[in-house]
């Protein structure tokens, strides 16, 4: 098919004679209203609303298998991890019963060692525990607040946040 030129091609510009073959080579309509843009796109929104619910979906059934996965694997690492924790506490048990100690205050120091252990990570975990209140954000996002450039005050700021120097408190003279 070849292009025949008509008395307006000669007057437009060859970029536009150009842009305008190519549109109709493209099989554009050159003059497509508004009206039927929004018309094709609630024509095919349906369809591409589907697709992408559909791929969710199979995203989610997927990743569904990989959480049961990765719980099963930690469940086993986590067995394998205290068959190791008692294997070596009662390694150093027989040790210690070889060194000339009692079966009984050997196991006791275990006990002992175990139990400060726990105690030391509950303490930790208490600490932590503030962290998952988000007091900052909530702060930030409370109505009513005041201001919502205010600053918060010496003890509300959370113990790892840097301050510019200027903004440090002066150390006593």
């Amino acid at each position: 098919m070849t292009a025949t030129a008509t008395p307006t091609d000669a007057a437009r510009p060859p970029e536009a004679a150009h842009a305008a073959t190519a549109r109709a080579a493209a099989g554009a309509r050159p003059s497509e209203s508004m009206i039927d843009l929004v018309r094709d796109v609630l024509h095919d929104l349906p369809g591409l609303v589907g697709d992408r619910v559909e791929l969710f979906s199979l995203e989610l059934h997927r990743a569904g298998l990989a959480l049961v996965k990765v719980l099963a694997m930690t469940v086993a690492a986590a067995i394998l991890g205290v068959t190791a924790w008692l294997a070596v506490w009662s390694i150093l048990v027989g040790l210690l019963m070889a060194a000339g100690w009692h079966w009984a205050a050997a196991n006791g120091l275990v006990v002992l060692i175990n139990i400060g252990a726990a105690a030391y990570a509950v303490m930790r975990a208490r600490r932590l525990m503030s962290h998952l209140s988000l007091p900052a954000t909530r702060q930030h996002l409370s109505l009513g607040s005041g201001s919502s450039t205010r600053r918060p005050s010496e003890s509300e700021s959370p113990p790892h946040e840097h301050r510019p120097v200027a903004e440090q408190p002066a150390a006593a003279a």
